[in-house]
């Protein structure tokens, strides 16, 4: 599995904005996409600062989803006032998620 980690800072106060935009929007779009394992999204309401990570499952697909998740990410900063300051991809070494 493969991880796209996009660093965004923002307002605050603009917080629950981003989150709307990334439910609304992120979410749906990421979907679409061939090969789209799963999204987090972290974000520390004091500094504005927010990481959203997409999972996928072959880098094939983590590479074909470049463009348009360029696109997605552009729209949602601007939607919510966030500037993107980090685009960054990783190879998924250890996943577990326990209930």
């Amino acid at each position: 599995m493969f991880a796209r980690v996009s660093t965004f800072q923002g307002p605050p106060d603009q917080t629950a904005e981003g989150i709307r935009v990334a439910r609304e929007q992120i979410l749906p779009a990421a979907k679409l996409m061939d090969g789209f394992k799963g999204i987090y999204l972290l974000y520390d309401r004091e500094s504005g600062k927010s990481l959203s990570m997409t999972l996928w499952e072959t880098e094939a697909d983590m590479r074909a989803s470049e463009e348009a998740a360029n696109r997605v990410r552009t729209q949602s900063a601007e939607a919510s006032g966030d500037e993107v300051i980090n685009v960054e991809r990783y190879e998924v070494a250890l996943q577990t998620l326990v209930d």
